[in-house]
């Protein structure tokens, strides 16, 4: 039987670490994160989250790694709806990545939040 979309980011998400744009930002001020947007390039463009890196998620596993090789680094990943991101995660992780975050909130609020 094959899982729907919604059926699969369910099961990931269980899974998978979860948190705000503010709790990102915070964490992200500590520990020198990641901010990963895996939209594409155009829907970056048209609502930036600032201060991310714009890798789409059908190329993030091979830019990451050209980017980033410290498994242990945190990665925080974010699109318009959380969606790609969680199956983004499972990807990462899969990969070998060990501190990967999704962060929840829509493309508006992080565009906020993250406002230079």
């Amino acid at each position: 039987m094959l899982k729907t979309i919604p059926d699969l980011i369910t099961e990931v998400a269980a899974t998978t670490r979860r948190i705000t744009a503010a709790q990102a930002k915070t964490e992200m001020a500590d520990n020198n994160g990641l901010l990963i947007d895996v939209r594409e390039p155009a829907e970056h463009a048209a609502m930036p989250a600032y201060g991310a890196i714009n890798i789409p998620r059908g190329l993030l596993e091979m830019k990451l790694m050209e980017i980033e090789k410290d498994p242990a680094k945190p990665i925080y990943l974010h699109c318009a709806t959380a969606a790609r991101a969680t199956l983004s995660a499972e990807q990462l992780t899969r990969i070998g990545y060990e501190n990967v975050t999704v962060i929840t909130c829509k493309a508006p609020d992080i565009q906020a939040t993250y406002q230079p």
